[in-house]
């Protein structure tokens, strides 16, 4: 089964839809009219770095998560589930058919006009440590004003609360052993917790006369880890209490996994939501079963004949590598169960993915590879076909040590940090504060 999720405010940037704004001009068109300014300039040029601010940054997110989903209508096959995490959960309601493209943009626009208003608050992303001694931590020091308001991974939460109590419990957890960064999240104000309580129930006010359509797929809520229900009045007191309420991302990528979902793809130009997805699949995975070693042969037992091994195959073993080593890292594990012939054009690649993908194939075979090449043998079999054919290639064995710059670090803390920036879980900025407040 296949899922398809949709990222929320933090994945913003400038040049975010560039290859999709000419190729739908009429949603463009219609986000312009519903906003009443370009949204094209918004996102490509970013003037005087409004995508910074929560009112212009959320209408920009959903119309460019739009783009997406309409890209993908053409180019991959349905989808059986929708999930977004927190803004991202419009998009996959308006996917799903909750409302028309107009209609969620508006309140889009509305919440995030409504979320700008709280002053006061911050956010911080703690890295490496599980929620149990995340709210020991919280307890212990009286940050009673501080709550977890994103449960993003077994090991990754963010805070929410007064600017004042996190700085103040910042150093406190920096101490805590096994924490691999407390990190600022670049927000507006304290999302996701109680202070955002007047915000939820003027947005309620609005969300009572808005027509909410039957779902023709299953979208699973950030506040309960399941499916809406049929109920229209469900979605919009779900939708309402979402601005207050944690987003447990973490049940909801559970729950989709006990429903049989192998296949989760991120649309949009972040892979943020892939990372996490990565995690909360490991940590989700069962320990593995005690195999009893079998009954040894009687000494007078026959001898048997080796099993003869199957010759090697080449192009097999690397088909096999360009999923598991090249695609994996960077759209999940649908890269594994991709079909060889299939073009990734069906996985809604952009050019930066591209460019990423020829990195990690140099690193990978140790010789450079050019995007360009990635481009035009877009399929596992092409790119194996044509890899084959260079003699710095064909010979090559599989990379063991990690990159120079991952290498050179000998605390594994800044290790992590580092290794969650490579896979898009913490941007570079975060990263760098992160490695300064380790120093």
């Amino acid at each position: 089964m296949r899922c398809y999720v949709f990222p929320g405010q933090g994945t913003q940037k400038k040049g975010m839809g560039r290859s999709l704004f000419g190729r739908f001009p009429d949603l463009r068109r219609r986000a312009d009219r519903v906003l009443g300014y370009p949204i094209e300039e918004l996102c490509l040029e970013n003037p005087e770095r409004r995508l910074s601010d929560t009112a212009y940054a959320q209408p920009a997110i959903y119309v460019v998560n739009a783009l997406h989903w309409s890209a993908a209508q053409e180019d991959l096959p349905p989808a059986d589930f929708f999930a977004g995490h927190s803004l991202g959960e419009y998009s996959a309601l308006f996917a799903a058919g909750a409302f028309d493209f107009e209609t969620g943009l508006t309140l889009v626009r509305r919440r995030a006009e409504l979320m700008s208003q709280v002053s006061g608050g911050a956010m911080a992303a703690v890295v490496g440590l599980s929620e149990q001694i995340v709210q020991e931590t919280l307890e212990q020091h009286g940050a009673t004003g501080v709550v977890i308001a994103n449960y993003n991974a077994p090991e990754q939460f963010v805070l929410s609360g007064s600017r004042e109590e996190l700085a103040r419990i910042k150093p406190v957890f920096e101490q805590v052993e096994g924490v691999r960064g407390f990190v600022p999240v670049r927000v507006s104000g304290p999302f996701h917790a109680p202070a955002m309580a007047p915000a939820a129930d003027r947005f309620r006010s609005l969300l009572a006369s808005v027509e909410v359509g039957e779902l023709r797929t299953p979208v699973i809520s950030n506040v309960t880890g399941r499916p809406f229900g049929p109920d229209a009045q469900e979605v919009r007191d779900l939708l309402a209490d979402q601005i207050a309420q944690p987003v447990r991302w973490t049940d909801c990528i559970r729950y989709l996994r006990d429903a049989g979902v192998s296949v989760f793809t991120e649309l949009g130009e972040s892979k943020v939501l892939t990372s996490l997805i990565d995690r909360i699949t490991i940590a989700q995975k069962p320990a593995p079963e005690l195999v009893k070693e079998p009954a040894r042969e009687p000494a007078e037992a026959p001898a048997r004949e080796p099993a003869e091994e199957p010759a090697p195959d080449p192009r097999r073993d690397l088909i096999e590598r360009i999923k598991r080593e090249i695609l994996q890292p960077e759209i999940g594990d649908e890269a594994l169960a991709f079909d060889e012939d299939a073009s990734f054009r069906q996985l809604g690649l952009n050019s930066i993915i591209y460019v990423r993908l020829a990195r990690r194939a140099g690193t990978v075979l140790g010789v450079p590879v050019k995007p360009d090449v990635i481009f035009q043998h877009r399929s596992c079999a092409a790119l194996a076909d044509y890899l084959l054919t260079r003699d710095d290639i064909a010979g090559s064995a599989p990379a063991e040590a990690p990159p120079a710059p991952l290498r050179a670090y000998q605390d594994e803390r800044v290790t992590a940090l580092l290794h969650d920036c490579a896979n898009g879980t913490l941007s570079v900025d975060r990263t760098i504060e992160a490695i300064r407040a380790l120093a």
